[in-house]
This record gives C-alpha cells, sequence and structure tokens, in this order.
C-alpha cells in the first residue's frame, strides 16, 4: 500500500487533531509535524512521489496551494472559494438568498442605499468574499458600518476589500460535512458561538441536504468541507470552506483518512 505522508499543524485544532493522528499512524500512513520557519522562508520539498496532504491554519493552507509544493496538499484554491464564484452555484440552497458583493470603502459609504436594495434598514450580515476570513463575518447596525467596525488594520489594510452584505438569518443549529470527490463522507454538529464540537442531534435532514449539495453542484475542488444550518424547519448551506484549514471537529476520522488518503493515492501525480 502507497503511504501517503499527512503534514499536521495539532496546536491549531488540539481537539480533532488527536483522534486524527491515532487514525493516521493506524492505518499506516505518516505523520510529519508543521514547523513555524518553514511559513517565514521555504516549505521543505518532499519526495515527489510520495502524496502529501496538509491540515492546519487556513493561511498555510493558501501557501500550499499557491506555491503548488506539496500534491495533492492543503486542497485550498483561493479563489474557487470565494462567495462570489460558488454563491451563484448554490442560490437554491443559500442561506442567503440577497446578497451584494462590492468593496468595503463603497459598502461604508453607502452603506444605507445597499442595505435597501436586499430589503433591511436596521442591520445587515457583513463578511468578506474571500474564504480566509480576513475578519469575521458579524451582524452590524447599518448607521455603525465603518472600517473599524470591520476590523480593518488588523489582517487586512486594503480598504477596497471585497465583503457581502446579505440580510440578517436566524440560524439554530449547524453541522459541518467532509466532501471527497462529490460524497460526503463524514459529518458533526458544531457550536457557531465557540467554533467547537456540539451534539445537534437529529441530523438527518442536514445530511441529505449536504448529500444533494455535494453530488449536485460543481465543486470548487475535490475535497472540501461545507456547512449547513437550520433555519426553522428548513436546512441551508451556510457556506463552502478548504478542507486543509477547517476544523474537523467531532467528524469521524477514520472515514475522513480513508477518502482523503484514497484519493491522494489515486491521485498522485503532478
Amino acid at each position: 500500500m502507497t503511504a501517503v505522508t499527512w503534514i499536521l499543524e495539532s496546536d491549531v485544532f488540539p481537539d480533532s487533531h488527536g483522534q486524527l493522528r491515532e487514525v493516521i499512524v493506524a492505518a499506516g500512513h505518516r505523520i510529519v509535524e508543521s514547523r513555524a520557519e518553514w511559513w517565514l522562508h521555504e516549505p521543505p520539498e518532499f519526495d515527489r512521489e510520495t502524496p502529501i496532504v496538509f491540515h492546519g491554519s487556513l493561511g498555510n493552507a493558501a501557501v500550499i496551494e499557491m506555491k503548488a509544493i506539496w500534491f495533492p496538499g492543503s486542497f485550498c484554491p483561493v479563489n474557487e472559494f470565494s462567495c462570489t464564484s460558488w454563491y451563484p452555484r448554490a442560490s437554491r440552497w443559500l442561506l442567503h438568498r440577497q446578497w451584494r458583493c462590492l468593496p468595503a470603502n463603497e459598502l461604508i459609504a453607502n452603506a444605507a442605499d445597499v442595505a435597501a436594495e436586499i430589503g433591511c434598514d436596521e442591520r445587515v450580515f457583513v463578511r468578506p468574499d474571500s474564504p480566509l476570513k480576513p475578519f469575521s463575518g458579524r451582524v452590524l447596525d447599518v448607521n455603525s458600518i465603518s472600517l473599524q467596525t470591520l476590523d480593518h488594520g488588523f489582517y487586512y489594510e486594503d480598504e477596497t476589500l471585497p465583503v457581502v452584505i446579505a440580510p440578517v438569518v436566524d440560524a439554530g443549529r449547524e453541522w459541518r460535512f467532509v466532501v471527497v470527490e462529490g460524497r460526503v463522507v463524514a459529518g458533526s454538529g458544531y457550536d457557531a458561538d465557540t467554533r467547537r464540537a456540539a451534539d445537534s442531534g437529529g441530523d438527518a435532514e442536514a445530511r441529505a441536504l449536504a448529500d444533494e449539495v455535494a453530488s449536485t453542484m460543481l465543486p470548487p475542488c475535490p475535497v472540501f468541507v461545507l456547512d449547513i444550518c437550520q433555519v426553522g424547519d428548513q436546512y441551508r448551506l451556510v457556506e463552502l470552506n478548504p478542507f486543509g484549514g477547517a476544523d474537523l471537529y467531532d467528524c469521524d476520522s477514520e472515514a475522513i483518512v480513508k477518502a482523503v488518503s484514497n484519493f491522494a493515492i489515486r491521485n498522485s501525480e503532478r
């Protein structure tokens, strides 16, 4: 059996990586610990015949994808995971049925008018278009939207950063699902406030929607994660995220390692 090298930043996901590490070793694969100094210079090259999978911080996942140093690597094509890239393809399932994307400075200058265009007058939800999430999605009063309330200066300096604005939706329970080649291989409930795994119970409907999205929509990447939420008695797609930088919560580690490793082995040629 071909062994896959899994490069892990376990300090990023200490909870989910404990089980993940055990399963990787039990399956006969190899673990290499990510090192901080790699990201200050050039990450090392490994045997080009060996398939490599990365799981850790979103920023480093993006670097790996951009430099194409490991294969298949981190499954993090940034542009493909931008909201404006996949939202139109997911419109029938999407949590936000109305939305607009525009530069942050334009939103700030015309907040009331932009909010009115999507049927809002007092509060809106704002998030970055980028999957690298230079600021976290948040609910804001329309008259309070500013560079400061969008965390400008912390992780980004560009006042023209593309942002998505949408109506506020009162979402309930949430789930994360791992998708490999159009098939959901694992899932877990999670708490959106604490960003920790949660027992969301009764997830048959959530899983059904995840299966439909995974098998129907043109994917941003062969391996990714998708989030589903409950809104009243309906289920909606919240977002898609790169596998290499996504928390796996209580997703079945054995199923993930098997599916992702098999994909890596079958697609190890550049």
